[in-house]
């Protein structure tokens, strides 16, 4: 009797190991196969908004201005005015990309995006005070935005802790901060000039209108020294979602490990809303829909980031030339992001669970 049971047990030994080597394998190629996609669709997305628009330039011009060539028109409506509106798009779907997934991973819970609990209303009531008050420059009042969001992301956060950071209490602390934030915006757009307020309302909504080179260099920048902190730490970030406790009998340290993940998460965001103010939603819909793109058990980094610049550059693209009017970039997240999160909320009630 114990020498059969053996025997079956060393059988079925193999024949498990094996299964999951093969779901490892697919998740895998799963995973290559979907980010190989994405940068396919993002590359594309990218060059069709140099090539189209009022006027289609074909891609070999498109190409000479890239290269430094002077092309009859194209020289001003691509390098001038295309190029940098498509880089600066791709650039910051980048950054809101990551930075929403990687709030949402480490919080274990989809609602915890920057657009929720604050982070975005920070910079925005600060970008609004420097425009309608201080009637700062274009330049200074990113900086400000981008301190305002690290500073309200250390209050957020230290109001939430209580021997660790729980998610519920985190995101409910954020919201009633952004609401405060959000009531400070808008007492100063009602006291401000028309002129003032034209200026804070562009940048309230989130638009690519006025890119610059020096707004993609300082979000390059930021992704440059922040993305391979995230990437360097996604194993652990990976590990913390088993709990506190696990997670550091596991070897991660767990604190070091916030700290550099939110610290380098806010800098994408600040960064990012800074340059081309708080697109509504990309950093909410990213991680959800590179969660559905690559399935269970994957890491979302890289997809989500991806998924971001995807849906910045296309929603740019639309706003500009599907409708009959022009449209911010933010407009159009707006549109698409809403009813997800309304339906996200339905879906987490029907299921007895909390946000």
């Amino acid at each position: 009797m114990s020498a059969g049971t053996v025997g079956t047990s060393g059988a079925a030994e193999p024949t498990t190991l094996a299964a999951v080597r093969r779901d490892r394998h697919q998740r895998r190629r799963r995973w290559w196969t979907v980010v190989g996609i994405l940068v396919v669709l993002v590359v594309a997305a990218w060059c069709c908004s140099l090539v189209f628009g009022r006027t289609y330039y074909p891609p070999a011009d498109v190409w000479r201005v890239i290269l430094g060539e002077h092309v009859s028109g194209a020289s001003f409506t691509v390098g001038n005015l295309r190029l940098p509106r498509a880089s600066l798009g791709l650039v910051c779907g980048l950054a809101f990309g990551l930075g929403g997934v990687v709030f949402q991973t480490m919080l274990r819970n989809p609602l915890a995006s920057p657009d929720i609990i604050g982070i975005s209303s920070g910079a925005s009531a600060a970008a609004v005070f420097s425009i309608v008050t201080l009637s700062l420059s274009r330049t200074a009042t990113s900086a400000v935005a981008i301190v305002a969001a690290l500073l309200v992301a250390l209050v957020v956060f230290g109001l939430s802790w209580k021997g660790g950071v729980a998610g519920t209490r985190l995101i409910l602390i954020g919201i009633g901060v952004a609401a405060m934030l959000t009531a400070v915006t808008n007492w100063q757009l009602a006291r401000a000039d028309s002129w003032n307020t034209q200026q804070a309302m562009r940048w309230l909504t989130g638009s690519l209108n006025s890119a610059s080179w020096t707004d993609v260099l300082l979000v390059a920048a930021a992704l440059v020294v922040c993305v391979p902190v995230l990437l360097g730490q996604s194993r652990d970030l990976s590990a913390t979602q088993l709990g506190d406790d696990t997670a550091s009998a596991l070897g991660v340290r767990v604190s070091r490990t916030r700290f550099l993940i939110v610290v380098a998460a806010v800098g994408l965001i600040a960064f990012a809303t800074a340059a081309a103010g708080p697109i509504a939603f990309v950093a909410f819909l990213s991680g959800p829909i590179a969660g559905r793109l690559v399935g269970p058990g994957a890491s979302l980094l890289v997809p989500a980031a991806l998924v971001g610049a995807l849906l910045v550059v296309v929603a740019d693209f639309c706003g500009q030339f599907a409708f009959d009017t022009r449209y911010p970039v933010g407009v159009v997240t707006g549109v698409l992001g809403a009813p997800y999160l309304i339906y996200l909320i339905i879906r987490t009630n029907r299921s007895g669970g909390s946000l």
